[in-house]
C-alpha cells in the first residue's frame, strides 16, 4: 500500500535531518586542516553541508599555501579524514536517534508512505546501522551511487528510481539550502528544517522533525 494522496514517498537527507553528525565531520576535517597548517572553523564547515567528500576537501584547501598537492595526495587526505570520522561514528548508538524521529517515521509508514534516504554521504548505511535504523528505509541513495553532489538532483532522482515512484509524488526533507535546491530541481515538494528553514528555503518549513506529520496531513499524504 502507498499513500492515498498526491504524494507517495518521503526522501530524507541524513545528516542534520534524521541524525546529527556535523560535529564529527567538523572534527575530522579540522584534524586534517591542522595537519596541513590550514585554518578551519565552524563557518567553513557549514559550507560543506550536502557537499561531496572531494569537493569538501577543495573548500577546506582554499587557504592552503604549501607545495601543490597531487590528485593522489588529495585522495589520501580525504581518506584520512573519512577514516578518522568513521572512528568517531563508532561512538554513535540508538541513543543518538531522537525518539520523535522514530515516532514520526513510524507514523508516515503507517500512512502507507514509502521512505527513503537521499544523502551525499558514503557512510549513510553505516550511520543508519549505528543509530538502529539499519534496514528501516525502503531505499537508500547515497554517495556510493552518485557522481554529482547537491544541488544537482541526482541523489534524489536515484532515490525515486529505487522506490519506483514518480519524483513529482515525492516529498524531500532537507536541512541544507543546496539540498532544497536539489529537491526542487528533481521536481519534488521540498520541506526544510534547521539551517535551510532558518534561511526561508523550501515549500514548507519545520520547527521540529515531529512537525512533518502535520505538513504531510495538510498535503493529503
Amino acid at each position: 500500500m502507498t499513500g492515498s494522496g498526491p504524494y507517495e514517498a518521503v526522501v530524507f537527507d541524513l545528516d542534520g535531518v534524521i541524525c546529527h553528525t556535523d560535529h564529527y565531520h567538523y572534527l575530522g576535517w579540522k584534524s586534517v586542516a591542522d595537519d596541513l597548517g590550514v585554518p578551519f572553523d565552524e563557518t567553513v564547515n557549514n559550507r560543506l553541508r550536502g557537499v561531496s567528500r572531494m569537493e569538501s576537501l577543495e573548500i577546506m584547501l582554499e587557504p592552503y599555501e604549501g607545495e601543490p598537492l597531487s590528485d593522489d595526495r588529495k585522495l589520501e587526505l580525504a581518506t584520512i579524514k573519512n577514516d578518522r570520522y568513521r572512528v568517531m561514528l563508532g561512538d554513535m548508538s540508538p541513543a543518538d536517534l531522537d525518539p520523535s524521529v522514530r515516532t514520526t517515521l513510524d507514523d508516515l509508514r503507517a500512512r502507507g508512505l514509502r521512505l527513503a534516504i537521499g544523502s551525499s554521504s558514503k557512510n549513510a548505511k553505516y550511520i543508519l546501522e549505528r543509530i538502529g535504523l539499519g534496514g528501516y528505509f525502503d531505499a537508500i541513495s547515497d554517495g556510493t551511487n552518485i557522481s554529482r553532489s547537491k544541488p544537482d538532483p541526482e541523489v534524489f532522482l536515484k532515490a525515486a528510481e529505487y522506490l519506483g515512484i514518480d519524483p513529482a509524488k515525492c516529498v524531500v526533507v532537507e536541512d541544507a539550502v543546496a539540498g532544497i535546491d536539489a529537491g526542487e530541481a528533481a521536481g519534488m515538494y521540498t520541506v526544510s528544517i534547521g539551517d535551510a528553514a532558518d534561511q526561508g528555503a523550501g515549500d514548507a518549513k519545520l520547527g521540529t522533525f515531529a512537525d512533518l506529520s502535520k505538513v504531510l496531513t495538510d498535503l493529503g499524504a
